[in-house]
């Protein structure tokens, strides 16, 4: 008899399918029967991939993160160029909120939804993240400690902004003028390599 295999695309349009939903509804008020609606299969089916709403969750944001993570090393170790590495972590935090909005919005409304060992982990990996910006932005300038983590944080706190309102522009003005504002708080040139 022919063992039964578990469609990939299956698994990857539930996480599309809960992004979208839980980023429009929020967590508490979104059902597993919704989620798979919007996936194309029962709710029950659902529970072939994930055992729970909070797995899927956790799922979302582990890929976010790891995406992120992987991005900042990459710039990092790819540019022996500071500005140039600099420059490639602010692209990849504007694509990522502008072509990955959903789960962005999703990760800042709901993490606090998560298991306290799973935040733990992710918020952990977040930090490595910003140690990234944190290295690559202190050595480009020079500045002290605190003031070289402030400024990282409103850069990227610049940049996610526009997670919490509706942006109506389009999403080449929307990378620009998310890049523009974040070399503006790190007081960086626009004629810079990026």
């Amino acid at each position: 008899m022919a063992q039964r295999t578990r469609d990939p695309a299956r698994r990857e349009k539930i996480l599309d399918a809960a992004a979208g939903l839980l980023a429009d509804s929020g967590y508490h008020t979104v059902s597993m029967a919704e989620i798979g609606e919007r996936a194309g299969i029962t709710g029950s089916g659902i529970y072939r991939h994930f055992e729970s709403k909070s797995a899927i969750l956790v799922v979302l944001f582990e890929q976010v993160i790891d995406d992120l993570l992987a991005q900042g090393r990459a710039a990092v170790e790819g540019n022996a160029d500071l500005r140039a590495a600099l420059d490639e972590l602010i692209t990849g935090q504007v694509d990522f909120v502008v072509s990955k909005r959903h789960l962005a919005q999703v990760y800042h409304n709901d993490i606090s939804n998560l298991p306290r060992e799973d935040q733990v982990r992710l918020r952990r990996k977040q930090r490595l993240y910003l140690e990234e910006w944190v290295h690559v932005f202190g050595e480009l300038e020079g500045l002290d400690e605190p003031m070289t983590r402030t400024k990282v944080h409103i850069a990227i706190g610049a940049i996610q902004a526009v997670l919490f309102h509706q942006v109506t522009l389009p999403d080449d003005v929307l990378r620009e003028t998310l890049t523009q504002a974040a070399c503006a708080v790190l007081g960086l040139d626009l004629t810079g390599p990026g």
